[in-house]
């Protein structure tokens, strides 16, 4: 039975118009808009009518970086497919990309069905995935066209992590050229991995083993060449480059340069490098631990530069790069060498919250949230207009927003399956109200109606965003 739902009332925001209006929702799509109050409106029936007054309706956000149930370090990230996209429903987010990983010795197709398998059925929302190639040879180049006409259409590579995910350049080239052949967009983890792994050995050897040395390692410097490396070998290759997790001023300064000059190379951050900074990571009795994340944390100065980077959109996307260890049992398998802690933070459940913050804050301006957080995304991953907007036949992912709820962050109340927040006591207004995904109620007035196995799979068509 289809249920014809009417959310009335509230301010429609989407990244290109303010309206106030009513959304006519039907068979799980947007069947139309009109302005509340006109003869149109007021001449709809509806099933279920949804009272917006006085709130935000925002399409649901896109997450387009998020690893649940990542394999690594010796153990495996906190949140199942299940609990993340709970989570991720609960802020507000109603679409994730996730990381399929595939295997040295092992095949794109492997890994890619693997985790198929883990997401298949459990899910809360709608789910996608992006491949992380580990092994360029040539049967995988292969596999990376069969991959992008089954709508995996984007490929993760690694300049970090020697011996477990990293390319050397000759492979990341060869992946570029099979992009630019096949319109694959390549992904980059932009860290001089090699010479990150000389200066973590010298650190330990001195005996620097606390949770601040991780973040003293992975210079700044070395992102920025990673990420300028990244930018000239897809110069070569004549493909586009979306740069992932871009945590450095100088980092930034080499995508705006490439832009610049014309270049389609794109750049993502994320918020844990907009609201926290090294002084997370010093702070004491091994708490640092909870925030190594690679790249990492930078000192607070950088904020700065990537503010102005989304509002130039010399960076395109904020993703959060979810993937959360509990520090009991997890984080502290590096108690005594920095190195042995666990990459990753929690944050799917808080993305859609702290930019609507920073909103508040001066930094950027409400249809640039929706922009960053849900159009683009969606577009730079072949996902719009289904994904990331409100529009007459688009997938009925919306979100109503309450933009003066105050809140403080908190492991007591988040919904994350991880033992601390990343953000524990910041107080911030704003705050999800209901969630539909794909016209059915998942979160109904602070209360979660979602199921596991609702959410499915989205096959991706090539970036839209060239």
């Amino acid at each position: 039975m289809s249920i014809r739902t009417l959310i009335r009332g509230g301010l429609v925001v989407t990244a290109s118009d303010e309206l106030h209006a009513d959304v006519l929702i039907e068979d799980g799509r947007v069947a139309a808009l009109a302005t509340h109050g006109s003869a149109a409106a007021e001449a709809w029936t509806a099933d279920r009518t949804i009272d917006a007054t006085g709130k935000y309706v925002i399409p649901g956000g896109v997450d387009a970086h998020t690893h649940m149930e990542l394999p690594f370090g010796g153990t495996s990230a906190s949140d199942t497919f299940e609990t993340g996209t709970r989570a991720a429903a609960w802020g507000g987010t109603t679409t994730i990309v996730d990381f399929a990983v595939q295997s040295v010795g092992h095949s794109l197709r492997e890994g890619l069905d693997t985790w198929y398998a883990k997401a298949d059925g459990n899910c809360a929302v709608d789910y996608a995935f992006h491949m992380i190639l580990s092994d360029v040879n040539e049967r995988t180049l292969k596999e990376m066209d069969h991959l992008v006409g089954e709508g995996v259409t984007s490929f993760k590579l690694f300049m970090a992590y020697p011996g477990v995910f990293y390319s050397d350049d000759g492979q990341i080239l060869r992946a570029m050229q099979r992009g630019a052949a096949n319109g694959g967009l390549i992904m980059m983890h932009a860290e001089n991995g090699i010479a990150i792994d000389v200066l973590v050995e010298q650190a330990l050897a001195r005996g620097e083993t606390d949770p601040r040395h991780h973040g003293e390692v992975r210079k700044v410097l070395l992102e920025a060449e990673a990420t300028h490396r990244a930018i000239q070998l897809a110069r070569v290759a004549g493909a586009p480059l979306y740069v992932v997790h871009v945590s450095a001023q100088e980092a930034v300064a080499e995508l705006a340069a490439a832009r610049d000059q014309g270049l389609p190379v794109f750049g993502e951050t994320c918020p844990q490098y907009l609201f926290l900074s090294t002084d997370n990571l010093e702070e004491p009795d091994f708490q640092g631990a909870k925030y190594v994340c690679s790249t990492p944390l930078r000192p607070r100065e950088h904020q700065a530069a990537l503010w102005r980077g989304l509002r130039t959109n010399d960076l395109q996307v904020v993703s959060t790069d979810h993937c959360p260890f509990c520090f009991r049992g997890q984080k502290e398998l590096g108690r005594g060498d920095f190195s042995k802690i666990p990459n990753g933070l929690p944050g799917v459940e808080n993305r859609m919250d702290l930019l609507h913050q920073a909103v508040l804050d001066g930094h950027i301006s409400r249809r640039r949230w929706i922009e960053i957080a849900c159009a683009t995304p969606a577009r730079m991953f072949g996902l719009y207009p289904q994904k990331g907007t409100i529009a007459p036949g688009s997938d009925a992912d919306i979100v109503l927003y309450d933009p003066h709820a105050e809140q403080v962050i908190s492991a007591e109340t988040h919904h994350m399956n991880v033992d601390y927040s990343a953000y524990e006591g910041r107080r911030i207004t704003g705050r999800v109200d209901t969630v539909l995904s794909r016209g059915e109620l998942v979160i109904d007035q602070r209360e979660f109606t979602g199921r596991a196995g609702h959410g499915a799979f989205v096959p991706r068509s090539t970036c839209q965003y060239l």
